[in-house]
């Protein structure tokens, strides 16, 4: 039996043209929770990442701030849905960064605006019937999750952290869980920036443990960010 850690990235550029970056906000909470695995002595045998760049910026920071030493692959089922393709098919005419800022800056509360939209987005990518509209189809998304999921597992590490984004940790607890598949992303709406995900882990058998925890934020709510 091991232990597979799933860290969700640091808060990101959410807003600004370049997103796949941290924010400083982002870069605090990526070093608050190597502290906290480092005062907690929870070290890795390995560590998987995504291939997103705030993928690799939580994952340096929080490495180095807990002195974790283990060896380090890329894993692209951890990589994150494309937003930006997802958001330009459901809304052609907020195909560009400049055009969805824009339609933001119009709502009294830009942050819940674009909750609402990107839930819709999300809504016609997983229903199924415009699967060809889009380079990476949800089925196909779902599979290289999953399959990502089943080879960490399988891996001989018996304590693995894995840094990776909203999309793929509800997926897998979605599978977990054994709930429809087309209610995955209801589980990553709530997801915290670097909150931890905990499952057991075997090669034929995967348990989730703990879900969307932020210990290392605690009594911190200013640290606490959803995107």
């Amino acid at each position: 039996m091991g232990s597979l850690l799933l860290v969700r990235h640091g808060q990101a550029c959410f807003g600004s043209a370049d997103y796949d970056r941290l924010s400083p906000l982002g870069e605090l909470q990526s070093q608050r929770l190597g502290q906290w695995l480092k005062q907690t002595g929870q070290m890795p045998d390995l560590i998987a990442v995504g291939p997103l760049r705030r993928h690799v910026q939580t994952a340096d920071l929080c490495v180095e701030a807990a002195g974790a030493t283990a060896p380090r692959i890329c894993v692209a089922g951890l990589d994150e849905l494309d937003h930006a393709e997802i958001l330009a098919r459901h809304r052609p005419d907020l195909a560009t960064p400049a055009q969805l800022h824009a339609e933001m800056a119009q709502a009294d509360d830009p942050h819940r605006a674009f909750q609402r939209l990107f839930a819709a987005a999300v809504a016609r990518w997983t229903g199924g019937a415009f699967d060809t509209q889009y380079t990476r189809s949800w089925p196909a998304f779902r599979a290289a999750t999953l399959q990502a999921l089943r080879a960490l597992a399988a891996h001989q590490a018996r304590t693995i952290w894995a840094f990776t984004s909203g999309g793929p940790i509800a997926v897998m607890v979605n599978a977990l869980v054994d709930a429809p598949a087309g209610q995955a992303f209801a589980l990553s709406w709530p997801l915290v920036n670097t909150s931890l995900t905990r499952i057991k882990t075997a090669a034929q058998r995967q348990s989730l443990i703990s879900y969307n925890g932020w210990p290392h934020l605690e009594h911190a709510d200013h640290l606490i960010t959803h995107r």
